[in-house]
C-alpha cells in the first residue's frame, strides 16, 4: 500500500504519530493508500521549519524569489498530466476537469511570478518642508493554508505561491482523503529551488488543524471549506490574534429570466450544476425560473442531464466520476430520497446508479429536483453533490428577494438579453461572484475570489490582490532629513504643520 507522508523542511518526514488515515480510490471503493496524520509535536516541527526558513526568505530579494517561481511555473507546465492523474486516483473528478484545475491554479502561480508590480510601494515628496512620507508592504512571517478535499492542487496553489512570493514560508494542511497532489507541488517547488522550509506540507486531522490555527508562531490562515468549519476558524484563530481569510459553503442560484436563450441557459445549468459531481463551491445547486419558461427549462435540463456519461475518471469518456467517499455518496443521496416528502417533484432520481464493473464505487447520478420549496433540505443545505433544484417565481423582483434571502453568498448568475436586468442584478444581488449568461463566475487569478455573508469569514478574499494585501501589512515612514543650511528650528510643542 502507497504511504504519503509529510513534506517539512524541504524533504519527506515520516509520520510519527503512530496514526494514518485511508485514502481511498473513488471509483472503485478500495483503500489504496495510507496518509500519516500528524500529532502536536509534528505540527511544531512543520512551524518551526518554516519559522527558520522565514529569517532569510522574508528578507530575499524579489528576484530571487521570482527567479524560483517562474522555474516553477514551467515545472507545473511540464507535470500537468501527472499532477492531474493524482488528483484523479485520489479524488475521482474526471481527467480533463482535474487538468483545469491545475491550469487555473497555474493562473495564480503566474500571477506571483510578476509580485514585483504588486508589492511596489508609495512615495510623496515634501508633504512639508523637507518631509516625505512612504509606504511598503512587508510579510507576516509564518502563516498556514487549511485546504479542502475537492480541488487538492487548485485550492493550495491559490493560496502559497503569493504567500511565499510575498516574503511568507507556509505551512500547508490539505485534505487527508487526497493528499497526494499536495506533495507533489511541493516537491517541484523544491526542485525549482525554493530553499527547504519555505513550503511544507503537514497531513493531519482536527489535531493538525487546532495546532495551525492556535500556535503562537503561525501569523496568518488561509482556510476554504464547509461554513461550520470556516466559523469556527476565523473565531478560533481570530481570538489568538491572527489575521484569517476563511472561505465557507455556498448555495449558489441561477437566475433565468423568459427572455433568456433556454438552450444556453439548459446547457450552463447542466454544466454548473454537475460538473465535477456537483463537489464545487461554485457549483450552482438552484436554478430560480422566472414566469412561464419553467417547465420548458426543467424539460430542456432533464434531456441534456440524462446524456451524461457516468464512468472512472481515467477513461476518456467519462464526463463525471464519483463522489469523495461513500458516505459522502449516502449523505447525497438522502436529499434526493427524502425531497418527495417535503414537496419536491422528483425529475430525475440518480440515487441508484452504478458502474459496470465498478460496482464497489461511490457511485451516484444526475438528480433533477422541480418545484422545491424554500424551506425543504435540499434546498437549505450545501449538498455537495450532483443534485440541482429548480424553483418557480412570477416576477424578477421575487427571484432577487429568494435568493437575497439565502444565509450564503458565494456566486450567483443571472441569464437573460435585457442588459438593463443585468446591469440591476448586479447591484442588486448580495453575492460576492456575479456572473451574466456566465454560470460560474470563477475570478480570473489578478481578479479576487470570496462571497459574502456566511460564504466568508475575514475581510479579505483570496488570491488577486486582496490575497497580496493579505500575506503582507503596511508600513509608512514619514522622514525629514536637515539640510546643511537650515538653521536650527527649537522646540515646537504645536501639532505637526504641513502647509
Amino acid at each position: 500500500m502507497k504511504t504519503v507522508n509529510h513534506f517539512i523542511g524541504g524533504k519527506t518526514v515520516e509520520g510519527a504519530s503512530g496514526n494514518w488515515g485511508p485514502v481511498t480510490d473513488p471509483a472503485t471503493g478500495e483503500v489504496t493508500t495510507q496518509v500519516a496524520l500528524a500529532s502536536v509535536e509534528e505540527v511544531d516541527a512543520a512551524v518551526a521549519s518554516a519559522k527558520a526558513a522565514y529569517a532569510t526568505w522574508g528578507t530575499s530579494s524579489l528576484a530571487a524569489r521570482t527567479a524560483v517561481l517562474f522555474r516553477y511555473r514551467a515545472l507545473l507546465d511540464a507535470h500537468r498530466d501527472e499532477i492531474a492523474a493524482l488528483i484523479t486516483a485520489e479524488h475521482g473528478k474526471v481527467h480533463s476537469d482535474a487538468l483545469g484545475e491545475v491550469a487555473r491554479g497555474l493562473e495564480i502561480v503566474e500571477l506571483a511570478c510578476g509580485i514585483t508590480t504588486q508589492l511596489k510601494g508609495e512615495l510623496s515628496t515634501q508633504v512639508s518642508n523637507r518631509v516625505d512620507v512612504s509606504s511598503i508592504r512587508q510579510p507576516l512571517g509564518v502563516v498556514a493554508g487549511i485546504t479542502p478535499f475537492n480541488f487538492p492542487a487548485m485550492v493550495p496553489m491559490w493560496m502559497f505561491p503569493l504567500a511565499i512570493a510575498c516574503g511568507n514560508t507556509f505551512v500547508l494542511k490539505p485534505s487527508e482523503k487526497d493528499p497526494s497532489a499536495s506533495v507533489r507541488l511541493a516537491e517541484l517547488a523544491s526542485e525549482a529551488g525554493l530553499p527547504d522550509g519555505v513550503l511544507n506540507v503537514l497531513h493531519g486531522d482536527k489535531v493538525a488543524v487546532d495546532g495551525l490555527i492556535n500556535h503562537p508562531d503561525v501569523a496568518a490562515v488561509s482556510f476554504v471549506g464547509s461554513t461550520p468549519i470556516a466559523r469556527y476558524i476565523h473565531q478560533t484563530a481570530s481570538a489568538n490574534g491572527k489575521r484569517v481569510q476563511a472561505l465557507g459553503g455556498a448555495k449558489n442560484h441561477m437566475l433565468v429570466l423568459p427572455d433568456a436563450d433556454l438552450d444556453a441557459a439548459a446547457d450552463a445549468a447542466v454544466s454548473a450544476a454537475y460538473g465535477s459531481a456537483g463537489e464545487r463551491c461554485m457549483a450552482i445547486s438552484a436554478v430560480v425560473a422566472v414566469g412561464a419558461i419553467g417547465d420548458e427549462l426543467v424539460d430542456k435540463i432533464r434531456e441534456r442531464a440524462e446524456k451524461i456519461k457516468i464512468g472512472p475518471g481515467n477513461d476518456p469518456t467519462s464526463e463525471m466520476g464519483p463522489l469523495i467517499t461513500a458516505a459522502h455518496r449516502d449523505k447525497v443521496a438522502s436529499y434526493v430520497t427524502g425531497a418527495a416528502a417535503q414537496g419536491a417533484k422528483v425529475v430525475l432520481d440518480g440515487t441508484g446508479h452504478t458502474v459496470e464493473g465498478f460496482e464497489n464505487g461511490h457511485w451516484i447520478g444526475l438528480s433533477l429536483l422541480d418545484e422545491v420549496s424554500t424551506d425543504s433540505d435540499a434546498y437549505r443545505d450545501e449538498i455537495f453533490g450532483p443534485v440541482l433544484c429548480v424553483l418557480r417565481v412570477d416576477t424578477y423582483e421575487e427571484g432577487v428577494a429568494l435568493m437575497n434571502a439565502s444565509p450564503f453568498g458565494n456566486g450567483t448568475a443571472i441569464f437573460t438579453r435585457d442588459g438593463g436586468a443585468a446591469r440591476r442584478f448586479q447591484l442588486e444581488i448580495e453575492a460576492g461572484m456575479v456572473g451574466v449568461n456566465v454560470p460560474i463566475p470563477v475570478p480570473v487569478g489578478y481578479h479576487s475570489f470570496g462571497g459574502w455573508k456566511d460564504s466568508l469569514f475575514g475581510d479579505h478574499h483570496i488570491y488577486g490582490n486582496d490575497g497580496i494585501h493579505f500575506y503582507t501589512r503596511g508600513k509608512v515612514t514619514t522622514t525629514r532629513w536637515p539640510d546643511p543650511a537650515d538653521a536650527p528650528a527649537g522646540v515646537d510643542l504645536g501639532f505637526p504643520r504641513n502647509h
